[in-house]
């Protein structure tokens, strides 16, 4: 093995060294905490999965997917997401439980990068999904946990933006006629390519009004009067039964004290393909991605032979991490360095500690080269050598 490939990682991978690791697990903590507060029971599912179930129920872009053969001779996927898992498991073991079900996950998800463009292929996602209710009120109880959680987690600059994938198919649908045309637009509008959709809808063979609705259409962002602009591009009454619902949702919010941290993006565009309704992202600070995002998905259940609605959400802990920022610099932990004689006391005198809830680090000073690098980083040092015992 050369010197080189030895430190390498595979294309995407990371470290996660201590000092991250505090901030992640802290922010874990508070936000597990938080998600209890409303009901939700915490899951577990296996990192490995059968590509015909999961992989294929997933969202996630075949070539994304790490895929791996048992010994049997049957492909397998490290899980792309949770979301799917979550529908498996739900279906194929919870079904006599009572519904709905309000279910939460922290797990490590993978992605396969093909180029290195700093995007992790593996990272650490924690959400809910809460299964067999369709109604509104799942989905306003869906973006004020989410709202909640970041503010537990110490995030106070964030916006979450609302959108609903019906309401832009029925509109797309009717203007252009087809999927395929419609395919098109969706793209330049996850791509937050608005020259592109702009230039792409002068193309197109429509009439000058339907034109001028499509592109007033990308203006649709802001606060709830976006609803009521979204209104007036409707025509013959298609996609005001989605209106409503965001109507409802939006009142909804108000009760619960969050609207401050919501906004309406009706040119909203998930990459999760199995959205139906109501989706929503989260943006924060700096952080140039999404550092959550979720929605409705009322039909993946019955991929799993379950024809139940559900909602959920995911957050990115790497992503809140970076918007939240790292954990207070202070240790705690305290050190304690013996000689050999005093071994003994050294022992006693940290089991004491530990038992007071303390962190305490023991080590034998003859194994240390440097005392005063050693111990800089130690809230407090004590020292069991020779004949007595001191504090630094």
């Amino acid at each position: 093995m050369s010197k080189l490939f030895m430190f390498e990682k595979p294309l995407g991978m990371r470290d996660t060294l201590p000092r991250l690791y505090e901030t992640k697990a802290a922010a874990r903590d508070k936000i597990s905490t938080e998600i209890k507060k409303w009901g939700y029971q915490f899951i577990e599912t296996p990192a490995l999965e059968y590509y015909e179930t999961v992989g294929e129920a997933s969202a996630i872009l075949d070539q994304q997917l790490f895929k791996l053969l048992d010994q049997q001779g049957h492909t397998l996927v490290l899980r792309p997401d949770m979301t799917a898992p979550i529908a498996r498991a739900a279906a194929s073991k919870m079904l006599k439980e009572q519904v709905p079900l309000r279910l939460a996950y922290s797990a490590n998800v993978y992605r396969a990068q093909q180029r290195e463009g700093g995007r992790p292929a593996e990272f650490e996602q924690i959400g809910i999904e809460c299964i067999g209710n369709g109604s509104i009120s799942a989905d306003a109880e869906m973006i004020t946990l989410m709202a909640d959680v970041l503010l537990a987690a110490g995030l106070k600059d964030f916006k979450i933006s609302i959108g609903h994938i019906g309401f832009l198919q029925e509109l797309f649908l009717s203007i252009l006629g087809n999927e395929e045309r419609a395919s098109v637009l969706r793209k330049f509008l996850y791509e937050k390519n608005y020259v592109g959709y702009r230039e792409h809808v002068k193309s197109l063979p429509l009439s000058s009004i339907d034109k001028q609705r499509l592109i007033a259409f990308i203006s649709l962002r802001g606060g709830e009067d976006t609803i009521s602009r979204a209104l007036e591009l409707l025509e013959n009454s298609v996609g005001q039964e989605t209106l409503t619902e965001l109507k409802e949702l939006a009142q909804q919010l108000k009760a619960y004290g969050v609207e401050e941290y919501v906004s309406f993006d009706l040119t909203l565009v998930s990459h999760m393909s199995y959205y139906t309704g109501t989706l929503f992202e989260v943006y924060a600070g700096e952080v140039g991605s999404p550092i959550g995002n979720g929605g409705r998905y009322d039909n993946l259940l019955a991929k799993f032979g379950w024809n139940a609605p559900a909602t959920g959400f995911a957050i990115r802990m790497d992503r809140l991490v970076e918007a939240v920022g790292s954990v207070d610099e202070n240790n705690e932990t305290q050190c304690i360095l013996f000689s050999s004689e005093r071994r003994n006391d050294a022992i006693s005198a940290a089991r004491a500690l530990r038992a007071q809830g303390k962190s305490v680090a023991l080590q034998d000073i003859n194994s240390v080269t440097n005392v005063d690098a050693y111990t800089a980083s130690f809230a407090e040092v004590q020292f069991f050598v020779g004949n007595g015992g001191s504090k630094k």
